[in-house]
């Protein structure tokens, strides 16, 4: 019996030390032995008691959650399928050419909308190509208005009224 508590013991030390050197946290011992010390009033680990080692773990683990949601990135271009990250970053960087990187919500409602995909890393190639096109046009509509061009529905020779070319806008 005495064997199996040490067992648990050691696994209980093993869970801080996981957690304190996790990537959000990156704690050496020193720190380690500080938040024990800061949340039990005692210098080493083996002298704690099992309510205290879960009363260090849950520390440690609120300390890790809140270091890794600060962290979040506010660009979904990481992550997802490594096959269209090359799109993505074309997609964003027509977004930032739209003015639009300040507000993610506005990206991934385009995206809802063209391919009825919520988050753009989880789009396919065909996806991404489909919104890449659009944000194409979407750009070349708003540098010609910026340019003091706009487009104008001129008839053809038919008479269709299909659209002509882009001509200067009156001053």
């Amino acid at each position: 019996m005495a064997a199996a508590k040490k067992d648990r013991w050691q696994a209980t030390i093993r869970t801080l030390w996981a957690i304190a050197k996790s990537p959000e946290l990156h704690m050496d011992s020193e720190d380690l032995h500080a938040v024990v010390y800061r949340e039990t009033g005692k210098d080493s680990l083996k002298s704690l008691s099992p309510n205290e080692l879960n009363q260090v773990a849950s520390v440690l683990q609120k300390m890790k959650d809140s270091a890794s949601g600060q962290k979040r990135p506010k660009r979904t271009d990481e992550g997802g399928d490594p096959r269209t990250a090359a799109q993505r970053r074309k997609i964003h960087a027509l977004c930032e050419a739209l003015g639009w990187n300040d507000n993610p919500k506005r990206i991934q409602g385009f995206v809802r909308r063209m391919t009825k995909i919520d988050r753009i890393e989880w789009l396919d190639h065909k996806q991404c190509a489909v919104v890449i096109e659009a944000l194409k046009k979407m750009a070349e509509r708003k540098e010609g208005a910026q340019d003091g061009k706009k487009e104008v529905q001129t008839p053809d020779a038919a008479g269709e009224g299909r659209t002509g070319g882009i001509t200067e806008a009156a001053p």
